[in-house]
């Protein structure tokens, strides 16, 4: 007589909110630049100056979401996450998940602007403009790197 096993639940094939995968954000960068690069290539002539401080906000997110991240991980650490007065609420903390992610794919969008800027300006070092707006893209850049980390 054989004994019948217990069986495991069969894996959900329901979409879920899972980790960030740094390949996927990377195919929406390169795309993204590319798509960048053409559009400024035909249209450079008619944007405005880049300001320096045009990717500001990004560091200004990246700043709170890191903050942000420092609490919930700390809570989950010390199992303070519940429905009990004083404990971060699951619900609370699944949103902080969903907005890192949002966040992560904002990045990624942002470095493909910014680096298709880049690109087209660094091809044409010649001209002034190109030459004042590249500054501007290097901050971008790297706020959308902020931004778009995978932890």
């Amino acid at each position: 007589m054989t004994v019948p096993q217990p069986s495991t639940p069969p894996e959900s094939d329901e979409p879920g909110l899972g980790p960030t995968r740094p390949r996927d954000l990377l195919i929406i960068a390169v795309f993204v630049a590319v798509v960048s690069w053409i559009l400024v290539r035909y249209n450079y002539s008619a944007l405005p100056p880049l300001p320096l401080l045009a990717g500001i906000v990004l560091y200004v997110l990246a700043a709170i979401e890191t903050a942000m991240a420092f609490v919930v991980r700390a809570r989950v650490a010390d199992r303070q996450v519940g429905r009990a007065r004083g404990q971060l609420h699951p619900l609370t903390a699944a949103r902080v998940l969903a907005l890192a992610k949002a966040s992560a794919i904002l990045g990624a969008l942002a470095i493909g602007v910014w680096a298709g800027v880049l690109i087209y300006l660094t091809s044409n070092s010649d001209l002034f403009a190109a030459r004042a707006d590249r500054p501007a893209a290097i901050v971008g850049i790297v706020g959308g790197v902020l931004l778009a980390r995978v932890d």
